[in-house]
C-alpha cells in the first residue's frame, strides 16, 4: 500500500468514528437575541458555512438548537435540543450530543465560526490518540514554546470520547457551566493551529457588518 492510499484509509477511519455537533443552542444575547446560526454572511446562514466545512470530517453531522427548530431542520441534518432547561450554555448542548451519539467520538464546533479548519477533526484525533487523552481542543497563537500565555484556547472546538457523558452530567448537576473548567477535570490535549482566522467567532451584528465590509 502506498503512502497516499494509507493516508486516505486513515482519514476514512477517523471520519467513521466521529459524530460532529454544531452548537447553536444559545440565546444570542450579543446578537440582540437573534439566532446566531441563522444570520447571513454573504447571503448564506452562518450555520451553513460551518456545516459545509464540518460535514466531510465526520460520519454524521448534527445541529444542537433550542429555537427555530423547523428552520434548522431545513439544512438536512438532525437537530437535537438541550435536555437541561433554561439555556444552560454550550455544555448543555454538548450533553445532548453525548447522550445521543452513536460513534466512539464526538466533535464540536460553534455555529458562528464560518472559517472552520478543514483538518480540525483529523488533527484533534491524532493528538487525542497520541496522548491517550479524554478530549482534545484547539489553540492558536505563538507555538514557540515560551509559555501558555502566548496561546489562546478554543475549548468549544473539540473532540472527545463519547463515554464522557456521566462526568459531564455530574458536572452540570453540580451547577458547573464553564466549558474550560469542565475540561480541566479531564485528561486533555491542546492542538496548535497556525491559522487563527479558522477559529474566529461572529458574535454580533457589528462583527457581521465588519466582515462583510472586509470581504467587499
Amino acid at each position: 500500500m502506498d503512502t497516499q492510499t494509507a493516508k486516505a484509509d486513515a482519514e476514512s477511519d477517523v471520519v467513521g468514528d466521529v459524530t460532529g455537533l454544531i452548537l447553536s443552542g444559545g440565546r444570542g444575547s450579543r446578537m440582540d437575541n437573534d439566532d446566531k446560526g441563522l444570520q447571513l454572511l454573504e447571503g448564506v446562514p452562518l450555520v451553513q458555512h460551518v456545516l459545509t466545512r464540518f460535514k466531510p470530517q465526520v460520519k454524521q453531522l448534527v445541529i444542537n438548537a433550542n429555537r427555530n427548530i423547523a428552520e434548522y431542520r431545513l439544512f438536512g441534518v438532525p437537530v437535537w435540543h438541550d435536555d437541561m432547561p433554561n439555556y444552560a450554555g454550550p455544555l448543555a448542548g454538548l450533553q445532548a450530543g453525548l447522550a445521543r451519539c452513536e460513534t466512539p467520538y464526538l466533535a464540536t464546533a460553534p455555529c458562528d465560526s464560518p472559517f472552520l479548519a478543514p483538518d480540525l477533526v483529523e488533527r484533534l484525533m491524532h493528538a487525542l490518540a497520541a496522548n491517550h487523552a479524554d478530549l482534545a481542543f484547539a489553540v492558536t497563537g505563538s507555538d514557540d514554546g515560551r509559555g501558555e500565555n502566548e496561546q489562546r484556547a478554543h475549548p468549544v472546538f473539540a473532540l472527545m470520547r463519547a463515554d464522557l457523558l456521566p462526568q459531564l452530567t455530574a458536572y452540570l448537576l453540580a451547577g458547573g457551566r464553564k466549558v474550560s473548567a469542565w475540561q480541566a477535570t479531564l485528561k486533555t490535549a491542546a492542538v496548535h493551529f497556525p491559522d487563527s482566522r479558522a477559529f474566529r467567532n461572529i458574535n454580533s451584528h457589528g462583527d457581521l457588518r465588519a466582515l462583510e465590509g472586509a470581504n467587499a
